[in-house]
């Protein structure tokens, strides 16, 4: 199920399990898994995108073998705050996920996300090569760490 509301997550998603979170881009799917406790969000693996089907195995053995009860996908809405083509295709994504598995799934606001990843790679030095390797995971770590200070403020 989609839930509209991102603090919502917090109850759909049974105690003890994680949240994963995705950055889908059109070649990449970073991802980022939480704690248990749902506070703090580590950069985990990128998928290149092949076929939806091998997308959705590789992502459902992750979901699987870390616990996952449920997902933030990161929602590339226009400066504007509209939708845009990217957007239109990360929605239609997931709607196709949950399709496949009904996950308790969000969407989170993700604009400029990968720009403030970048910039904070290149202050710290990194290398062109190493950033590219990253910066799908990182950038879903961003996310995925927005939407649980979120639920985490909402609860109290």
């Amino acid at each position: 199920m989609i839930l509209a509301d991102p603090a919502a997550l917090r109850d759909a998603v049974p105690a003890g399990l994680r949240l994963l979170g995705l950055d889908v881009g059109t070649k990449t799917i970073g991802l980022a898994l939480s704690d248990i406790r749902l506070v703090i969000a580590s950069p985990l693996e990128t998928i290149r995108r092949r076929r939806f089907r091998d997308d959705m195995a590789r992502l459902f053995a992750l979901v699987d073998a870390h616990g996952v009860g449920g997902l933030v996908i990161g929602l590339p809405l226009t400066l504007g705050g509209v939708d845009g083509p990217r957007t239109q295709s990360v929605r239609q994504f997931a709607r196709n996920l949950v399709a496949i598995r009904d996950l308790p799934v969000t969407l989170w606001d993700e604009r400029l996300s990968t720009a403030a990843v970048e910039r904070e790679m290149i202050a710290a030095d990194m290398t062109r090569k190493r950033r590219a390797e990253i910066i799908d995971r990182v950038a879903a770590a961003y996310i995925l760490q927005g939407c649980l200070d979120f639920i985490g403020r909402a609860a109290q």
